[in-house]
Order: C-alpha cells, then structure tokens, then sequence
C-alpha cells in the first residue's frame, strides 16, 4: 500500500510540475539541452513578445489586450517545451492570486484521478484487502474535490478579472458534469477576454458545447444562437462546427454531417482530428448502408514550404560560420512568422521544409494561408529581431501547396 501512495504523490508532484511551468516566466532555458526547433520557437516567442511590449509601449496596444496576447504565446510555448528534459532550477517567484489557482488544480489533480478510479476501477477489492471501508476514502476525496473548486470560486469573486482563473474553472465544471456551471463560467471568462483575442472564437465554441450538454443534448434556440454567433467571427471554429455535425448526424442527414465536420477538420489537430474523422467515417457508412451516393472527401494538400537557402559570394566574406541563420515564412504583410528554421552560416546552402509542426499558435499555422512571404537572414547579434547590419535575403511570396519544388532564396543584401 505504502508503494501505491508513493507512486500517487509522485505522479502529483509531476503533475504539479506541469501545472506550474507556464507560471515560470523568468526561467532561464539551458541552451546547451535545446534542439535547433526548440531554440527556434523560443527565440520567436521572445521576438514576438518585443514585439507586443514595443506596441504596449507606442500605445498601440493597450495593456488588457497584452496580457491577453501575452498569456497566448506562454500557452503555446510551454506545449512546445513539454519534450523538452526536465529542469532542475528552482521555480521562479509568482504571485499569490497564481500560487492559490495552481494550488487548487493540484488538489484537483488526484482528487479527480482516485474519484475515478473509486467509480471504475477495482476499489472495492482493493479497500477489502486494506480491511477499510471503500466508501471513506471515495468521500474524502470528493470532499477534497469541492473544497478545491469552492476555493477556486473565492479566488474568482475577489479578483473577478482572472481570465485563465475563469477558463479553469469553466473546464473543472465541464469534467464534473455541472455544464451549466460550465455555461456561466465561459460567460464570465468572455467578459473579462478582449474580442479580438485569439482564443475568442474559441471560448465561444466553448460556450455553444457547455450549453449543448447543459440542455441535455439537444440543440435548442440558444446553443444555435450560440453556433452562429461563433461562427460570425470564425467561420472554421471546430466546436461551433462539431456540434452542427453532431445535430445534422441525429437529424439523419448524413450529408450535411461529413460537410461539416470536414470544415472543421481542416483546422483540428490531435484527438479532436481523430474523432471528426471517425465521425466522418460513420456519416459514410450510413450513408452506404442506405445506399445513397458518398461524397468523396477530399484531403487536403499538405502545406509546406520548400527552400533552399544560399549565401551570396560578395557577402561571404562579412559572415561567420557560428553565426545565426534565421529562415521564416509569415502572412504577407505580417511579421510574426507561421513557421521557421535556425540554422549558421556552416550550414549553408541549406535545404528546409517549413510546415505546420513548426507553428507557435494553432491560430498562426501555414495550412491557413495560400500565400505566404519567406525569408532568410543571418543574424549578427542573434537574436530574431532584424537590426543594422544584418545580411538577408530578398522576400518572395510564395504558395503553400507548392508541391516537390524548392524555392531558391539567396542572402545578397545588407539590412540598414
């Protein structure tokens, strides 16, 4: 039994670790430990954090809407870092309105777990072989569950501003089953999250699925309501989506399932592709057993980028063979990048092939654009950010479904 307890504490503690990494904001990263593609997303996370901390300062972007972009990006980077090897620096020092939140997700954490286990697995027999009974230690647990979330819920009424208080408690609620706290609490967090947010669209999404559930599973005047306001602002935003795939599936039309769930499977990723897919697959099954046509699904081109990246002979002799190579490939007109690669000048020419793996943000993937602008430049200082006297190459705006062939880019100029 002692063995089954030390195992339950340690996996908290791994856990509690997990939890508490996006808090750690002035870590340093061992360098040394990093491959290219991590160094490569960190240094365009920091170059786009000076970004926003530029706009913050010119008073083009106010300060709600850079926390909220900021707490984007650390999102992102920290599922990025998830492959990284543990760290063995102490944790950096956080407030206490995020001490209490992680402190209570952690609770939460077991609490959950043995809940679970109490209700599925074989916990009576276990509880028979320690001669205590099994219903004590299902009580004290979910006990400790309530206690967490009712924390929770103080922490939000006396600071009622805590966006990712309130996005954590909206999904505490939805893992219970209480959906209509799930509701409100989404309604809260769309309060307090700027509408030009990037994970707007998606909190609405959100919203549309805990009322969904709240009203036992059907689709009434207010989840539609819900779905088209989504919609409005992201027309590809997959849980607005999904529950019309779901809705059109229970109505029999098969084929206004598979043409929406395919919508919003060109932007899923993961488990949530996996199962727009099976849904996809089930939608054609009925629809043969019927014996009506199937549509064909087209699958959709990967997006990559091929280049070939090469330093001019007149600039050869201004560059080190240790010094950065930064290639990119961003929106057109925009400047944070979708994809990029760090290489040095020892590297080059080079061939790379920049893809949606390579993304910082969902939001900010290749496969959302048809065009995009590309680029190379060696960095002097090393950093990301462009500054006199670096050597780049010259933008070219290319497809992102270009196919085997490789664009050629040149470094021959010199930034001023």
């Amino acid at each position: 039994m002692s063995t089954l307890w030390i195992g339950i504490a340690v996996l908290t503690l791994i856990a509690l670790a997990c939890v508490f990494w996006p808090l750690v904001r002035h870590q340093q990263l061992a360098k040394s430990e990093a491959t290219h593609r991590q160094q490569q997303n960190i240094d365009i996370f920091r170059e786009r954090l000076a970004e926003l901390e530029s706009e913050r300062e010119q008073g083009t972007l106010a300060a709600e809407e850079f926390a909220t972009l900021k707490l984007e990006l650390e999102r992102n980077l920290l599922i990025d870092a998830e492959d990284m090897p543990k760290r063995s620096k102490p944790l950096a020092r956080v407030g206490q309105a995020q001490l209490v939140t992680v402190t209570l997700l952690a609770l939460m954490i077991p609490a959950a777990a043995l809940g679970l286990y109490n209700h599925l697995g074989r916990a009576d027999d276990l509880a028979l072989a320690l001669n205590a009974p099994a219903s004590q230690g299902s009580q004290g647990e979910q006990m400790t569950l309530e206690q967490a979330v009712a924390g929770l819920e103080r922490e939000l009424a006396a600071n009622p501003d805590n966006a990712q208080g309130w996005y954590l408690l909206a999904n505490t609620y939805m893992s219970m089953g209480n959906y209509a706290g799930g509701a409100e609490a989404f309604r809260e967090l769309l309060q307090v999250l700027p509408q030009d947010a990037p994970q707007y669209a998606s909190v609405m999404g959100q919203l549309a699925q805990a009322l969904y559930f709240a009203g036992e599973a059907r689709m009434t005047d207010e989840v539609r309501a819900q779905i088209d306001a989504t919609l409005a602002i992201d027309p590809t935003e997959i849980a607005a989506l999904g529950l019309l795939g779901i809705d059109a599936f229970e109505q029999q039309d098969f084929n206004a399932a598979i043409e929406h769930w395919s919508k919003a499977l060109a932007g899923a990723e993961g488990q949530a592709a996996d199962s727009l897919r099976s849904g996809i697959e089930r939608a054609r099954s009925e629809l043969e057993a019927r014996g009506e046509p199937v549509p064909d699904i087209e699958q959709a081109a990967q997006a990559e980028v091929k280049l070939r990246v090469s330093l001019s002979t007149q600039l050869a002799e201004q560059a080190q063979p240790d010094q950065v190579v930064f290639i990119y490939a961003r929106p057109v007109g925009g400047r944070m990048p979708l994809a990029a690669a760090r290489y040095t000048v020892s590297d080059l020419p080079v061939e790379v092939v920049l893809d949606d793996s390579m993304a910082m943000m969902p939001q900010a993937r290749l496969s959302l654009h048809d065009q995009v602008e590309v680029g190379a430049r060696i960095s002097l200082s090393g950093q990301p950010q462009a500054s006199s006297g670096d050597l780049e190459s010259r933008p070219l705006q290319v497809s992102t479904r270009q196919g085997d062939e490789a664009v050629t880019l040149i470094i021959d100029q010199v930034v001023q």
